[in-house]
């Protein structure tokens, strides 16, 4: 009886656990994904990593081989410091990936040099390779992308020498460099190959850098890293290279884009298409060939054979038999690409340059459809070696002077040893100059420093200098008449404004400068000419400034010059004023604006004697213009050398705003008001000049002779004030007073009565109701149809009023 109850005991108890069981089942029957296959659980299975890093393959190699390989390779850690340096690159040089590429095309052009110079003392060096070239090809299966030269390759011990540590030095200096640039904010995204850590510039698109490399002295050798530790071993395929080295890239999920053939070849353009040793690309094209017709589709599409065709027409038919049948297909076919077919025409001495190669140059590299207008083409030596070829474009670029000084000019192209670096400068040419195109190869400079470093590099500074002075002699060199008609009409400009803010070469800018005078109506004149056509004793250079030309000659300030032979020049831009001013003098003759005083002409004793005379008669006048009539709004009254036509004129002081430099000013986007220097100059009084040759001038002096508080007088003398101040080319303070003057003269003028007032018009009246508004506007339309010409027939009449 015990054992049956020990028995039920257990039954009880298995059956309890089973119905727990149940319960902990999932009802839906669901199972749960296996998280090693996943990409995201791939991340942390030791397992799926395997078979990722078996699945990349080399050509030759299967997976299993490349396996065999890693077990059995040298496994080499990087040193510490190097490590750290590893990571900073993967982790702070982000912004510019693409520059990978550069770096890697420039250290396999660094070989191929090294195998060409090695070759020129040993002809044996290139025996195993003839060939000296870059290749780049895409494999978008395997997620690789392979950059080969048949440079001079590697040994086994330069790989790790090379690839596996870095000289502390150089990379503290990195490092270091590094953190300062950071701490200041400033871009890193360029510093890789600075410290001579360029090939690792490729764990920025990277997981792993597999490099093969055949050295002539040693065996092939393959190198592997994923940025953590490097290993090495000897290749089991044997010498496929030849002599070189092949890079593969197994590129990062992000960094797909880099397998796409147009992204490739836009970047070996960009940086690197003036390289010595020709980069081709493996890419596909469509062609059309030629395919044999297999025999039972051509006996199908044959057409059949007319039984009475001639012997001749046979013999031939049965010599189209003999041939095979072809028909055309396109198709997709793969091949190298060469991407730098374009030469460096800048390395060649410039008397072997043809006209039509520095054209055709041009038109390439600046997307320019128009010939330059000119070009020069030389080698700076001394302080800094380089070679350059600058172009003055047929047309200004558009927006031109938009955000002048601010925008970005890349109209020079800066390369290191024929590697672009950059044209992001804001100081390879001043502003003046940032039309000019052009190319600047420098084997002085640091090869891949960072933008902010190299723009205050010294040696770029002297750079700056020499192609500003090429850039001068090459402009001055462009024919006068080639010169008036296109350079000046587009960069006319940019010339004055160079002669305002470059100091150092203002002289040579001022030979430059081109004006209309009043020598000719069309024909623009340099300062030079003007100086060569000066009168005799004539120890000033005379200017106008105007909105216009016409204004300017017609402005009572040139009427004495004018009649007396001297030529005047004509300013109507409105930086020809400030530019005029910048210049102190120009061969020994200084300038003088006509508007300000200081305009003084040769003249006999007897002349002085007349003159002094006419001063101390017309004393009274001016005493009383400077003290009475115009008490607070001149500075003072004199007697006029430079009037003849015109009763009076207001001259500005030496150092005073003329009446268009006063326009400009108060036209300025910016102007508030507030400016002390502004008001100072604008608040400025002007020295009334009086010609007492004029008859109005004359009237007035007898006037206040006779009485020195005639109302006329004073009425006439303010009127004469503000018309002067209007035909000087200033503004007026009170128009509207201005204008109740000159109505009180005409009303005068014309006897009608001061106080007579306008008369007012009637008020209207009220409206009618609508019935009669009806009848007005069908009488109206009566009399309108009955309105016709006096010759318009009677029938014209009838269909008008038909019409209406």
């Amino acid at each position: 009886m015990k054992r049956v109850w020990v028995i039920g005991l257990l039954f009880a108890l298995l059956a309890f656990a089973a119905v727990r069981a149940e319960d902990e089942v999932d009802v839906d029957g669901t199972v749960e994904e296996d998280l090693g296959k996943s990409r995201d659980g791939s991340r942390t299975d030791d397992e799926v990593v395997q078979r990722e890093e078996e699945a990349i393959v080399l050509d030759g190699l299967n997976a299993a081989q490349i396996k065999e390989l890693r077990e059995k390779s040298e496994k080499h850690a990087f040193q510490a410091e190097v490590n750290r340096m590893m990571k900073l690159i993967i982790n702070s040089l982000y912004k510019n990936k693409e520059i990978f590429l550069r770096e890697l095309i420039s250290n396999a052009s660094d070989a191929l040099d090294k195998i060409r110079l090695l070759s020129l003392t040993n002809e044996d060096a290139m025996a195993s390779n003839e060939e000296l070239t870059i290749k780049i090809k895409s494999d978008k299966e395997k997620n690789m992308l392979h950059i080969t030269d048949t440079g001079i390759g590697m040994t086994k011990d330069e790989l790790v020498r090379n690839l596996g540590t870095i000289a502390k030095s150089g990379t503290s200096e990195f490092l270091n460099k590094m953190t300062e640039m950071q701490s200041e904010g400033q871009s890193t995204s360029e510093l890789i190959g600075q410290f001579g850590v360029g090939f690792y510039s490729a764990f920025l698109v990277a997981d792993k850098v597999i490099v093969t490399s055949k050295h002539n002295n040693d065996t092939q050798h393959i190198w592997e890293s994923d940025s953590n530790q490097f290993t090495v071993i000897e290749d089991p395929r044997g010498d496929t290279l030849g002599r070189g080295t092949t890079i593969s890239l197994v590129l990062k999920e992000e960094a797909s884009d880099y397998l796409e053939l147009e992204t490739i070849k836009n970047l070996v353009k960009k940086y690197s298409q003036f390289i010595n040793f020709p980069i081709y690309v493996w890419a596909s094209k469509t062609e059309t060939v030629e395919e044999p017709i297999e025999e039972d589709a051509d006996a199908t599409e044959e057409p059949e054979k007319e039984a009475d065709e001639d012997e001749a027409e046979v013999e031939e038919e049965d010599e189209d038999k003999d041939k095979p049948k072809t028909k055309k297909v396109e198709k997709t076919v793969w091949d190298w690409e060469l991407m730098n077919d374009i030469k460096p025409i800048w390395q060649r001495p410039a008397k072997e340059v043809e006209e039509d190669e520095y054209k055709a140059f041009y038109k390439t590299f600046s997307k320019d459809s128009d010939d330059p207008l000119a070009h020069i083409h030389f080698t700076a030596e001394g302080e800094v070696t380089f070679k350059s070829i600058l172009f003055v474009p047929t047309a200004a670029p558009r927006g031109l002077f938009d955000e002048y000084g601010s925008k970005k000019n890349d109209f020079i192209k800066l390369f290191v040893r024929r590697v672009f670096i950059t044209d992001d400068f804001n100081d390879m040419m001043p502003k003046y100059l940032n039309f000019i195109k052009g190319v600047v190869d420098s084997d002085d400079l640091p090869l891949n420093v960072s933008r902010e470093t190299l723009q205050q590099h010294k040696l770029l500074k002297v750079i700056r200098k020499k192609l500003v002075r090429k850039t001068l002699d090459m402009i001055k060199k462009i024919a006068e008449e080639q010169y008036n008609e296109k350079f000046w009409k587009e960069f006319g400009t940019n010339i004055k404004l160079g002669v305002i803010e470059d100091h150092s070469n203002r002289t040579r800018l001022a030979k430059l400068l081109r004006f209309h005078t009043s020598n000719s109506e069309k024909t623009l004149a340099s300062l030079e000419q003007y100086v060569e056509r000066m009168k005799e004793k004539q120890e000033k250079i005379y200017f106008m400034a105007g909105s216009s030309r016409k204004e300017a000659e017609s402005s009572p300030f040139v009427e004495r010059l004018l009649k007396k032979g001297y030529e005047v020049i004509y300013l109507t831009e409105p930086v020809d004023e400030y530019c005029i001013q910048a210049l102190p003098e120009f061969d020994g003759k200084r300038f003088q604006n006509v508007a300000k005083e200081g305009v003084k002409f040769d003249e006999s004793d007897k002349a002085k004697e007349k003159r002094e005379a006419l001063e101390k008669e017309y004393e009274p006048l001016t005493t009383w213009l400077k003290d009475s009539a115009l008490k607070d709004k001149i500075e003072k009254a004199v007697l006029s050398q430079r009037l003849t036509d015109s009763p009076c004129a207001l001259v500005a002081s030496q150092y005073g705003w003329s009446g268009n430099m006063e326009r400009i000013m108060k036209a300025q986007a910016y102007q508030t008001g507030k400016d002390i220097s502004t008001n100072y100059y604008a608040s400025q009084k002007k020295t009334l000049e009086i010609n007492p040759k004029h008859p109005l001038i004359k009237q007035m002096l007898k006037r206040v002779q006779d009485n020195a508080e005639d109302q006329t007088a004073s009425d006439l003398a303010v009127v004469l004030f503000e018309t002067a101040t209007l035909r000087s080319g200033y503004q007026l303070a009170d128009t509207k007073a201005y204008g109740d003057r000159i109505e009180r003269m005409l009303r005068l003028s014309m006897n009608v009565a001061l106080d007579e007032q306008i008369e007012e018009e009637p008020e209207e009246e009220p409206a009618e109701d609508e019935g009669e508004d009806k009848d007005e506007d069908e009488d109206s339309e009566d009399k309108e149809e009955e309105i016709v010409d006096e010759d318009d027939t009677e029938e014209t009449v009838r269909t008008l009023i038909i019409d209406l």
